[in-house]
């Protein structure tokens, strides 16, 4: 596999000290997530089809952090999404995660839903299937924006944003907790990260977290991995990417996921996942593994950005942008084109990834 890339690091990345009291209390999860995957089981994630173009190709944009009823540059974003869109005659989007700001959806009937998405989103080239990472057994079959939950979406009423409700509402919309969409080149995994951090279960801050469907944390976490695992392995396709909303490797303020460095970057190492996208913090990066060819990509800045803070990082930044803006993935079966853009459709960053294609006859 080989890299090539039309823009310089913007900044240099140091090493950064690795956390050990976290790594200590997570000790007793990380046993028992290692005892899962030592057992054969029957379980599998759920799985969608997506078609390819005519050509073999596919293309999506991936936006996250978004739902602030058009404030902070969301409506502009959206309308860059929609020209970008276009252009590269989308499959679909896919969101990261923190979909309705800031405490999720109150139910099935919260305006939210079309002031922070329908209404916004609203060019004709976004009118395709939106995924979100969250699941329920009625979209098994679907076959037509993707999402994931983030830490705010968990903050609602996180089976409002499951029901099929929504749907009639908007027929985009497609929330799933945990899940595979297969597009014959690329097998996409949602992965739902939010039960992962732990400071949400004993430290929420006074926020209330609804945890129907994932309680107890420690089973919910050992069984996903497990699933996980088993779902990448058996994975024929020639691109592995794992959605997520936290991150795993991060130079902003959040910072890099203890619990996700712990229980999944394993996974996706051992398994040659190509790329981790994420959302959480609120920005444009692009950060390469040191030790393999996974590549960790966030795409948080769909509404409220400008932190202003730059970590370093013990991975290579390729690439940091501290506004709004969203990502585009073009992939073949040889080639994947990764392009971020700011708030005005302006390309900030782009990376060419090529595979060798081995025939198999």
């Amino acid at each position: 596999m080989s890299n090539s890339s039309s823009s310089k690091p913007m900044l240099a990345a140091a090493n950064s000290k690795q956390p050990t009291a976290m790594a200590m209390a997570l000790l007793p999860l990380l046993s028992m997530v290692s005892s899962f995957l030592l057992l054969s089981s029957m379980a599998e994630l759920p799985r969608l089809e997506h078609p390819l173009k005519s050509d073999g190709s596919l293309s999506l944009l991936v936006i996250g952090d978004w739902g602030r009823k058009g404030t902070f540059n969301q409506t502009l974003v959206a309308a860059q999404m929609g020209r970008i869109g276009e252009s590269l005659d989308i499959d679909f989007v896919v969101s990261t995660g923190d979909n309705f700001y800031e405490e999720g959806l109150t139910g099935i009937d919260d305006k939210e839903f079309e002031e922070s998405f329908t209404n916004i989103y609203a060019a004709e080239s976004l009118q395709k299937q939106w995924y979100s990472g969250m699941f329920l057994q009625a979209y098994a079959s679907f076959d037509d924006a993707l999402a994931v939950l983030g830490n705010h979406d968990y903050r609602g009423d996180v089976l409002a944003q499951l029901s099929p409700v929504l749907r009639q509402i908007d027929r985009r919309w497609l929330c799933l907790r945990s899940f595979v969409l297969n597009a014959e080149i690329v097998d996409f995994f949602f992965v739902d990260t939010t039960p992962f951090v732990e400071h949400y279960w004993n430290k929420p801050k006074g926020h209330h977290y609804d945890w129907r469907g994932v309680a107890p944390r420690e089973t919910y976490i050992s069984n996903l991995v497990k699933d996980l695992d088993l779902a990448l392995k058996e994975s024929p396709a020639r691109w592995k990417v794992v959605v997520g909303h936290h991150t795993i490797r991060s130079a902003s303020v959040h910072g890099d996921t203890i619990e996700l460095q712990l229980l999944l970057l394993p996974i996706l190492k051992e398994n040659g996942v190509d790329f981790y996208v994420n959302g959480h913090d609120h920005c444009l990066e692009h950060i390469s593994s040191n030790d393999c060819p996974l590549q960790f990509l966030t795409s948080g800045g769909g509404s409220k950005a400008w932190r202003g803070i730059l970590n370093s990082v013990s991975d290579k930044l390729e690439f940091f942008y501290d506004g709004q803006g969203f990502m585009s993935l073009q992939l073949t079966k040889t080639q994947a084109h990764v392009v971020f853009y700011d708030a005005f459709g302006n390309a900030l960053h782009k990376q060419a990834i090529t595979k060798q294609f081995h025939s198999q006859i």
